[in-house]
């Protein structure tokens, strides 16, 4: 068609087939609790204490063993099937960190990420609201982490949603903010508080002064509209020294830890406090 032609290429059928097995997959393993979550710790850069933490989904296959996300969340956005495990991974952080709570390791919040599709399809404030109480996890112990291609998509739509989950008590964040839009009229309309600088910046910035630059700018700039900043990718002590300077909030990364099941998380947290 549209005076074009194709060739086949037997890649094509191997890529339709692995993505019919991932979905068949992905359905078995939420009924057969093979998703975790697992949990990065998150800095005060100033105090050195734990704040808290991000959630992050992992796939432990029967087979296959650990599948990463960047594989499995196209294909359970493509099947429908994000709105269900984002509401799986969404009370399932919620109920870990008032646990974190309950055992006394301290006010801890975690963020959770959202995919652009829980906010198009509506359920991502049924899921809020259902969630919170019933783990009763207060608002503001949940951040909501959002890309910057979704703040874009449907601009006046989701600013009322975000309005709206802002007045419950949640907290808002950019994430990977520097490799989308970066436009600084959103960061004003949206009712967000804080932005988090990709990795891919941070962990560049003590030998490339180009990306140096661009860090420093965020923090400067988000801090010119009174928004927090969180730096991913921290793996040396270098990289803290230098973010400590630029006047940088908080952090995470492997220089204190990757993410860890919850109940690896809940010994870094009782190791870290007690020393």
């Amino acid at each position: 068609g549209r005076n074009a032609f194709r060739f086949f290429d037997a890649s094509m059928n191997e890529n339709v087939v692995e993505h019919l097995h991932m979905a068949s997959g992905l359905r078995t393993a939420l009924a057969q609790e093979e998703l975790q979550v697992h949990y990065q710790p998150q800095f005060d850069l100033r105090s050195g204490r734990i704040i808290g933490a991000e959630a992050l989904l992992r796939w432990k296959h029967p087979v296959l063993g650990f599948i990463p996300p960047y594989k499995f969340i196209p294909v359970a956005e493509r099947c429908g099937l994000i709105n269900e495990v984002g509401a799986w991974v969404l009370h399932r952080a919620c109920m870990d960190a008032q646990s974190w709570r309950a055992q006394g390791l301290g006010d801890l919040a975690v963020a959770v990420n959202v995919s652009p599709l829980q906010f198009h399809r509506d359920s991502i404030e049924r899921e809020v609201a259902h969630a919170l109480p019933a783990c009763q996890l207060p608002a503001n112990a949940l951040e909501l982490e959002l890309t910057e291609s979704l703040l874009v998509a449907d601009a006046q739509h989701l600013s009322e949603v975000l309005q709206r989950l802002r007045a419950l008590g949640v907290q808002i964040a950019i994430d990977d903010f520097g490799t989308g839009y970066s436009n600084l009229g959103y960061l004003q309309r949206f009712a967000v508080h804080r932005l988090k600088i990709d990795q891919s910046f941070v962990r560049k910035m003590c030998t490339s002064a180009h990306d140096e630059g661009i860090v420093r700018a965020i923090i400067e700039m988000a801090h010119c509209l009174g928004l927090q900043v969180v730096a991913e990718g921290v793996e040396d002590a270098a990289m803290l020294h230098r973010l400590q300077g630029f006047g940088c909030e908080f952090g995470q990364g492997f220089h204190w830890s990757p993410a860890l099941p919850d109940d690896a998380f809940r010994a870094f947290v009782r190791k870290h406090s007690a020393a």
